[in-house]
């Protein structure tokens, strides 16, 4: 009986152990934090071998195969330690691929994976289809594929996850945008980050295609050096003459399949913005390269309202707009929330840096932010690169407090955007959860 052992006791590892023990692997699961009682009360009723707060390296050298939590960095010694042994380490993606055949779509990218990935598995749900999400996203893809049998998976992949894959292949790769993030990760290299999401297509074939955004430079620039096997289907907000090609004109999405065109109205999609326009353009690139109808295509998108914690519009309180972003883990993701914003905005930002260059908001900031609610343990960075920009910088450590002081600055027609431009472990569980907190509190206020 071959040996797994799983380095994470979260969603991801969880779902490795429940396929593991169905694959027939003798599973042994260690976390060197606490884990959560959802997960061990899982991990009980399974019968296997775990522990938690420590790693028994004794036990973990015996493995055959280890899946790594993507939160785990490949630079810790114990990892090291693991692949001078010989043993093959991977991600929970690259485990549960060996054990689905199913088609699979990858979507990856500093910004916009998420909702490409919603956008992908609503066109592909409304069609019929036998469809779920996984990956970054949902359950775990190692459960569902234990669990189910779905002929479909749209997976979110983020760039640890493609750090551990091996033989996984995505019939369509997917990449939306690359601008620096998790550079602590890279040793704040960036041509380390950009060669992680890139792995996504590494090992695609002639028969598998690869849709990318032609207008972000790094990925062209990308594109243009390296040898990509898979057929490349680029989308931009420009024309594009290719065979295989998604682009705007005339305000209208244009998707060339060789001499098959689609096309659909921006102004009909249920989501505003020109980057959700491009998303818009990824994902129904993807469904029309699987012969979803032109006809489901449009009344999907159409339907299609948008992702929660992304640019979510949470009504009024006394004449002023709350805007929840707390999926704006990155720079980039901030720049697209200020720059959306057409009223003068009070703005929640921070959390976790993760190597953050602030200079690119600067000109944003001038133009649109009247104050600005730090929300973290460490403010001192982004004081520092805004404090000649507005005139009121304030600092706060929870969340009530924060929507609290952002709705006193905030004067009738403002909007109080809530997008940190960080992670969120210094105070929030994840994302979610801050952005929840966000929402929570902008109820308290409506009381």
């Amino acid at each position: 009986m071959k040996k797994l052992v799983i380095l994470g006791g979260g969603e991801s590892g969880v779902g490795a152990a429940i396929l593991g023990l169905k694959k027939g692997y003798d599973v042994f699961l260690s976390d060197f934090s606490e884990i959560k009682p959802k997960f061990k009360t899982v991990l009980e009723s399974l019968k296997l071998d775990f522990e938690e707060q420590v790693h028994t390296e004794a036990k973990i050298f015996q493995a055959d195969v280890v899946v790594k939590s993507p939160g785990i960095s490949d630079d810790l010694d114990l990892i090291r330690a693991i692949r001078n042994r010989g043993i093959q380490v991977i991600s929970e993606i690259e485990f549960a691929s060996w054990y689905s055949d199913a088609n699979i779509i990858g979507v990856t990218g500093s910004n916009g994976k998420t909702t490409v990935t919603n956008m992908v598995f609503h066109i592909l749900n409304d069609a019929g289809l036998s469809v779920s999400m996984a990956g970054n996203i949902g359950f775990s893809f190692a459960e569902q594929v234990a669990r189910q049998n779905y002929q479909n998976y749209v997976l979110e992949l983020s760039s640890f996850q493609l750090d551990g894959i091996d033989t996984f292949r995505p019939h369509i790769a997917i990449i939306t945008s690359i601008s620096p993030d998790h550079l602590d990760r890279y040793h704040h290299n960036y041509e380390e980050y950009i060669a992680s999401k890139f792995r996504i297509t590494k090992n695609q074939t002639e028969n598998d295609f690869l849709i990318y955004n032609e207008d972000d430079e790094v990925i062209s620039n990308w594109i243009a050096n390296h040898n990509i096997k898979a057929q490349l289907v680029p989308f931009s907000k420009h024309t594009i003459n290719n065979d295989l090609s998604a682009f705007i004109e005339d305000n209208t999405i244009n998707i060339k399949l060789k001499h098959n065109l689609f096309t659909m109205s921006v102004s009909n999609l249920a989501v505003k913005g020109e980057h959700n326009t491009k998303n818009a353009m990824a994902a129904s690139t993807a469904a029309r390269l699987l012969q979803i109808r032109k006809q489901t295509i449009r009344e999907s998108m159409e339907r299609f309202q948008g992702v929660e914690h992304r640019l979510e519009q949470l009504g009024k309180v006394d004449k002023i707009t709350f805007v929840n972003d707390s999926k704006a883990t990155n720079v980039n993701a901030t720049f697209y929330a200020l720059d959306s914003m057409t009223s003068p905005t009070v703005w929640i930002v921070g959390g976790v840096d993760k190597g953050n260059i602030y200079k690119d908001l600067l000109p944003l900031v001038n133009e649109k932010v009247k104050a600005i609610v730090c929300l973290g343990i460490d403010n001192q960075k982004i004081i520092e690169a805004f404090n000649n920009c507005v005139d009121s910088i304030y600092e706060t450590s929870n969340m009530n407090d924060a929507v609290s002081k952002a709705f006193a600055l905030a004067e009738d027609n403002d909007t109080v955007l809530l997008s940190p431009a960080c992670a969120s472990f210094d105070l929030f569980e994840n994302y979610e959860d801050r952005g929840r907190q966000f929402k929570n509190a902008v109820e308290l206020i409506k009381r």
